[in-house]
């Protein structure tokens, strides 16, 4: 293997006590992404192989949310930052280039910072390369000490002296170093500091004090703030959404009103599309170019062609629609939708697990599930697709240029040819021949002088009846008696 490889150790053990969850903090959502898939796709970015996520006993959850290509090693005890990498030992036996060492709740952090600090780390061949960073208030951080004007230690907040405590530059906990040399020194730590623990930052004192060659880069701290707290989450959730926010406005989207634009990380838009207020993009959504979206809508690992104007309240569930559509407004459209070219579903019209075709409109109040439509068929208002017996799910087939009726309704299984005509209000339980009328004969009857007659019966029902008095009776004797007296 050769030495110039790049592999990573995470640091994903923490309780995560500050965040009140019984959930590690690290699979908690930040911008429509786990909080440390954020650093593993940096990682990803710069082709770091191994990377190696360094996990608590009880973290299932954690390990499923990293992903396939992750390695784990578990730290079975808390003792400290220096003995978390040491897990990860095992895992790094037969590496033999340098690893990057960071936590895993850095979501800020950028892939070309973490170049930078490769690049200084290879081009003065140092063993150890670290992150440093100017502060107002350095309180709660490890502090940067210098010797002639180079790194020569780490010291933490409680260990600090009164003037090690007013340093401002700090440590910021990611670091660089060639594999055989990092554990050469973590073997070499010793737990004593008022924690007690086998600190990581410890490594770097080592690596002077054995003639190690120490480099350092510079960052912006607001690059590595780290979540702790749920405020803290809400905050940086703001960093990010503002950035993406700025990114697609630079590649030539317009958002009405950026801070009520929810944008994931993964999502990709054209240019010139307009953005509505309150919109939400999630997952692996892709928008095309020139398309309307005008707010309040919520998509999800959907894909919307060019020219598509998504109307108010629309919501998107892993569909798929064709270019130069209408959609909405209040449109439901759930997964396995697929729309072609020129498609319009208005208002109050639900799709799940269906197909259509090129020019097909569905305008008002239906409910089409699993059902392959053709092209340039209508359907009108009020027609539901009857798929589900209570036991299993049928599919309903309609041809092209298929008029369908208001108030129709669809038993699956179904097929309705080509050309088609379903009258209004008809319930339709056999196939349609191509080209034939479907109907249901329901004869009208009329009575005359019948609301004359409903209206009197009610009028006199609610009239108030006279309530009888009753007749005196007699006084009693003993009523006789006390008016006597």
């Amino acid at each position: 293997m050769s030495r110039s490889a790049i592999g990573a150790v995470v640091l994903a053990a923490g309780r995560s006590t500050r965040f009140r969850s019984a959930r590690s903090k690290l699979v908690h959502p930040l911008g429509g992404r786990p909080i440390i898939q954020w650093v593993l796709s940096s990682l990803r970015d710069l082709a770091a192989d191994p990377i190696v996520a360094v996990v608590g006993p009880q973290s299932a959850e954690l390990r499923a949310t990293c992903g396939s290509d992750i390695s784990f090693a578990i730290q079975e005890q808390p003792r400290g930052t220096g003995h978390a990498v040491l897990a990860a030992e095992r895992a790094l036996r037969r590496f033999d280039g340098s690893v990057l060492l960071l936590y895993g709740d850095l979501p800020l952090l950028r892939a070309d910072t973490l170049r930078r600090l490769l690049t200084a780390h290879r081009k003065g061949g140092s063993g150890l390369s670290l992150l440093t960073a100017r502060v107002d208030d350095p309180l709660g951080w490890g502090r940067i000490v210098r010797r002639d004007g180079r790194v020569c230690g780490i010291v933490e907040q409680r260990d600090a002296s009164p003037q090690q405590a007013a340093i401002g530059e700090v440590n910021v906990g990611v670091y660089c170093v060639r594999a055989a040399l990092l554990f050469k020194l973590l073997h070499k730590v010793t737990p004593n500091n008022a924690q007690r623990e086998i600190y990581l930052t410890d490594i770097v004192a080592g690596a002077v004090a054995a003639g190690v060659s120490v480099a350092d880069v510079t960052v912006d701290v607001a690059e590595v703030a780290q979540i702790n707290s749920r405020a803290e989450l809400a905050a940086v959730e703001r960093t990010v959404r503002a950035q993406i926010a700025a990114r697609w406005m630079a590649e030539g989207v317009t958002l009405d009103d950026p801070a009520t634009t929810y944008i994931g990380p993964d999502v990709t838009i054209g240019a010139d599309t307009v953005i509505g207020p309150n919109t939400h993009l999630r997952g692996r959504t892709a928008i095309g170019a020139r398309c309307r979206v005008d707010g309040s809508a919520y998509l999800t690992d959907s894909t919307v062609g060019d020219d598509v104007h998504l109307k108010f309240g629309v919501v998107l569930s892993e569909a798929e629609i064709g270019a130069h559509c209408q959609i909405g407004p209040f449109a439901h459209l759930r997964p396995a939708t697929r729309l072609a070219d020129h498609v319009h579903i208005g208002d109050f019209v639900e799709t799940k697990n269906a197909r259509l075709g090129r020019g097909t409109k569905a305008n008002h109040l239906a409910y089409l599930g699993d059902a392959e439509i053709g092209s340039e068929t209508n359907i009108g208002a009020g027609t539901i697709t009857c798929n589900y017996d209570g036991f299993t799910k049928s599919r309903t087939v309609i041809g092209d240029r298929v008029q369908v009726g208001s108030d129709s309704t669809l038993v699956a299984p179904l097929t309705i040819g080509d050309d088609a005509y379903l009258a209004t209000a008809s319930t339709v339980r056999h196939d349609v021949a191509p080209g034939a009328l479907a109907f249901n004969p329901r004869q009208q009857e009329e009575r005359p002088g019948w609301v004359a007659e409903f209206r009197a019966r009610k009028s006199a029902a609610a009239k108030p009846r006279k309530v009888a008095k009753a007749a005196a009776k007699p006084p009693s004797a003993m009523a006789a008696k006390r008016r006597s007296r």
